[in-house]
């Protein structure tokens, strides 16, 4: 799709696409995005907010939509979380209390 979308600041970021949550009514899309790398994310939010008539209009064409929603770009923050979860699952006072569960000595 980026073929025919002009503006280089969008052109050039490689951004990966983790959800699309649409609303009831169907007319309004949140997507939820991720640059390639973590880094440019408010420069990518901005240039997708910018090419939001293209990328809708492009959209529309590929669909069977009698409306094409309106879209909301959102920064995926599923793998923050997961590298946050990682990172407490390694300390080693959660991993000693892991540890005990995993031996019956644990209070669950």
């Amino acid at each position: 799709m980026h073929g025919d979308v002009h503006d280089p600041d969008l052109i050039r970021l490689s951004i990966t696409i983790a959800e699309v949550r649409v609303s009831p009514d169907m007319r309004i899309a949140t997507v939820y995005v991720m640059p390639l790398g973590g880094g440019h994310r408010d420069e990518a939010i901005a240039a997708l907010a910018r090419n939001k008539g293209q990328l809708r209009h492009h959209i529309g064409k590929a669909t069977t939509l009698k409306h094409t929603p309106d879209l909301r770009f959102m920064i995926d923050e599923t793998f923050d979380r997961m590298d946050e979860t990682r990172r407490l699952l390694s300390e080693d006072r959660v991993r000693a209390d892991l540890g005990r569960d995993e031996d019956g000595d644990g209070d669950a």
